[in-house]
């Protein structure tokens, strides 16, 4: 089964760069600077960045149907200089070494199954969710924490 994993959109987080620090925790977001290599995953990219990177971190809801009981939103951190990272048929370089949360979707954003993998175990857990029909995306959080952390859907 072939999957794609994409990164958000940068464009709606663009603007936030902009705003001063004070408007930015109005707003409940904050401005970081990366002072580990491992430790922030953009959320538009979906890599971890370099020492010394631009994020913000901020609250985003990814699981919007408002029908749904399954509404969710979060933190997560976007990267200023980041372009959106589309993986095909492969782990995205922030989900490989992580353990994920992996949730299944049907249309109308109920839970139909939800699994907890790590490494390569991850893509066994996307093939046979994908496989079957009625689910129509998976969601990766990262389970120690509970972020989002990207989209899985068929190629």
């Amino acid at each position: 089964m072939s999957f794609q994993i994409r990164g958000l959109n940068p464009e709606p987080f663009a603007p936030l760069f902009q705003m001063a620090d004070g408007d930015l925790e109005a707003i409940g977001a904050k401005r970081v600077y990366s002072d580990e290599a491992d430790a922030y995953p953009c959320r538009i990219s979906l890599t971890r960045v370099a020492v010394g990177e631009e994020l913000l971190l901020l609250n985003h809801a990814h699981q919007t149907t408002l029908t749904s009981p399954y509404r969710a939103a979060g933190p997560i951190f976007v990267s200023r200089s980041a372009k959106t990272g589309t993986y095909q048929g492969e782990l995205a370089p922030m989900l490989r070494d992580r353990l994920l949360s992996l949730r299944a979707y049907d249309g109308e954003a109920f839970i139909v199954d939800a699994e907890v993998a790590e490494g390569a175990e991850v893509l066994q857990v996307i093939e046979r969710f994908l496989a079957d029909p009625q689910v129509a995306h998976i969601d990766a959080h990262f389970a120690r924490r509970g972020c989002f952390a990207a989209r899985i859907e068929r190629a």
